[in-house]
């Protein structure tokens, strides 16, 4: 992987413990730890970027969710958007406060409601999409196009080919 101008590390004012990049929490650290390192960091990019326009990351993931899956119910989304059914309901209950979901009877089965987005929180994904794919952007400064693709192809196959029980 290429190399690019990084911050300087900020080591704890504990002593004895690295700054991210060095000793265990760099290079030769476990990769599972290593891995969930790299995942904190995005995420923090993420729910920075997000919160520009009043999103969390999970709003974000929820209503990403809901548009490109239309008629999934609350147990899908959760699945989809790695979230416990208890939360994916917190976040469609305060969706619908905000009036970026609405809930409509399916057609065929009269008991079940279909979430949608509403326009307003159609305008919002679309804000907050810009603002994730500049966070993500990031992601991929450091990698060649061939190096993205070795990482893209590692990631689906750890999180197909391990067993998660």
């Amino acid at each position: 992987m290429s190399k690019r101008a990084t911050n300087p590390p900020v080591s704890s004012p504990r002593a004895g413990i690295p700054a991210v990049g060095e000793g265990k929490r760099g290079e030769s650290g476990h990769l599972g730890y290593l891995l969930r390192q790299a995942a904190h960091a995005q995420r923090r990019r993420m729910d920075r970027a997000l919160a520009t326009v009043g999103l969390t990351h999970p709003q974000f993931l929820v209503l990403t969710m809901i548009r490109a899956y239309p008629g999934c119910s609350n147990a899908d989304i959760a699945r989809l958007a790695m979230l416990t059914p208890q939360t994916v309901h917190a976040i469609i209950t305060a969706l619908l406060g905000r009036g970026l979901v609405t809930r409509q009877p399916d057609p065929l089965h009269g008991r079940v409601l279909n979430i949608a987005l509403s326009g307003d929180g159609e305008e919002l994904l679309r804000r907050g999409r810009t603002m994730a794919l500049n966070a993500g952007a990031a992601l991929q400064r450091s990698l060649s196009a061939s190096q993205e693709a070795i990482v893209r192809r590692w990631l689906v196959s750890v999180a197909r080919d391990l067993p998660d029980r």
